[in-house]
């Protein structure tokens, strides 16, 4: 049983609610699930934790960041155990990714905010300069696809801004969170400051709309942004979302064709496709479409199939794939639920699937999958594909194959996204700004920019009088 995290301390209380491994369709864990006297309880922990926690130097808090990094890299294979039971990711891609990012979250953020420098204005007689202070108790609510990355990724610049937090993984994912809450009461870090509570969406609901919390950190779909922001509009608390996308890829005729055929392998199907960041609409130049295709399609039938997170996330994805094929699609790849004879065959997997041949209008092609698809369809002109890819909704990543230098700052920076690639994918320097525009979120995070949503400035002046002597 897997017990909520308050004030330093493990806390049973609540139903039990069942978590399955996607793998197998079996239960694996069970969770007690946070009610409105749980939540009040990690919040009020949070509280008390916040006055002492944001009166330390930063250089303390960067301290406490490294003892949390040296922490979890000696649960390294434990929090590898949780993260695979609850997502059935590949052991290669847990070791090398999902948990390696967490520790360098934790470092990353101890340094960047060491580092931040004071602004300072001098006029005639005046100084005026800005100090920066934590919100008060920030509440993380963390996805399901990369539970300990994106965790990490909120807690650490939350903490060394002098913020305390509390955490609500996803139902579907609470295991890494569980041994982060172990890693937290075994390095020493002051009770209350890191709170982790459990349950489904309502326990989100009550922790966003909670009086004692200050600002909510959201990554997930637009639709639940959307509630959220809804749900703390009265009392205008600052939110920071990264929500969903429909991303687009071009490739240009002038590509190292190898090349952007694997790396569309990667950017359409790593993690079964759930990656906010995954291509789901992809354009190519005329000339090279029909190859394009048929390089894609050989490689997807090679890409092993993942589970999909849940049983209804997976009816979700195959029902799009009928919807393809009602629309009118072409399946160059996949569309199916593979076979595989053994104990694999009760969990939640579908294959990956390359389509073509439907509208840019038709909801395949307007809304999010998450799914391993993307459809395939021709461009001829530079200006065709930018409009291509600027058609959406969304605006949180884009990727973008070509040879030509000039094209690739050209057409970069013309594309409407957060984040875009050229010549490669899911490549990221933890300085730099991470969110997306219209439908895709609100805000900024990474770098200093995390550092300014987690805390706020204010403004010092000071007239300095003339002195005689």
């Amino acid at each position: 049983m897997l017990t909520h995290f308050i004030g330093g301390e493990p806390v049973v209380a609540g139903k039990a609610f069942p978590v399955h491994n996607p793998v197998t369709g079996t239960v694996i864990r069970q969770v007690c699930e946070a009610d409105p006297e749980i939540v009040d309880r990690a919040v009020r922990a949070a509280r008390e934790a916040a006055r002492d926690w944001a009166a330390l130097p930063v250089a303390e808090r960067a301290g406490w960041m490294r003892r949390l990094a040296e922490g979890v890299e000696d649960r390294f294979d434990a929090l590898v155990a949780a993260e695979i039971a609850d997502t059935g990711k590949p052991l290669d891609q847990t070791r090398t990714l999902d948990i390696p990012r967490g520790i360098a979250n934790f470092r990353a953020f101890a340094e960047i905010a060491a580092q931040r420098p004071d602004d300072a204005f001098h006029l005639s007689g005046v100084l005026s300069y800005t100090v920066r202070r934590p919100l008060g108790v920030v509440a993380a609510i963390v996805p399901w696809n990369l539970p300990f990355l994106l965790m990490t990724w909120k807690l650490a610049p939350a903490l060394v801004a002098g913020n305390t937090v509390v955490v609500k993984p996803s139902e579907h994912t609470p295991g890494s969170a569980a041994v982060l809450a172990e890693i937290c009461a075994a390095v020493g870090l002051p009770p209350g400051v890191v709170n982790i509570i459990y349950g489904y969406g309502s326990a989100g609901r009550l922790l966003v709309e909670h009086p004692g919390v200050d600002a909510v950190t959201f990554t997930g779909s637009t639709g639940t942004g959307s509630a959220i922001m809804r749900a703390v509009a009265d009392r205008v608390k600052p939110v920071s979302f990264e929500l969903g996308g429909k991303n687009a890829g071009l490739v240009f005729e002038d590509c190292d064709l190898d090349r952007a055929v694997e790396g569309t392998v990667k950017s359409a199907f790593t993690n079964g496709g759930q990656v906010c960041l995954c291509t789901e609409r992809l354009y190519v130049q005329r000339p090279i479409f029909e190859d394009f295709c048929d390089r894609l399609a050989v490689r997807a039938l090679e890409v092993a199939p993942q589970p999909m997170i849940s049983a209804g996330h997976r009816d979700k994805v195959l029902s799009y794939y009928a919807l393809a094929r009602s629309e009118g699609a072409k399946m160059l790849a996949g569309g199916g639920i593979p076979i595989f004879g053994d104990h694999r065959d009760s969990g939640y997997f579908v294959e990956p699937t390359v389509v073509t041949g439907l509208s840019e209008w038709s909801r395949f092609n307007r809304e999010e999958i998450f799914g391993p698809v993307c459809h395939v369809a021709p461009f001829d002109t530079e200006a065709e594909a930018i409009d291509l890819a600027n058609g959406s909704e969304y605006g949180l990543a884009a990727t973008l194959w070509t040879g030509n230098l000039d094209r690739a700052h050209r057409v970069a920076q013309q594309l409407e996204a957060g984040l875009v690639w050229v010549n490669t994918w899911f490549l990221r320097d933890l300085r730099t700004p991470f969110g997306g525009m219209r439908l895709s979120g609100i805000g900024r995070e990474g770098g200093m920019q995390s550092l300014d949503f987690y805390s706020e400035p204010t403004t010092i002046t000071i007239k300095l009088e003339q002195s005689d002597a």
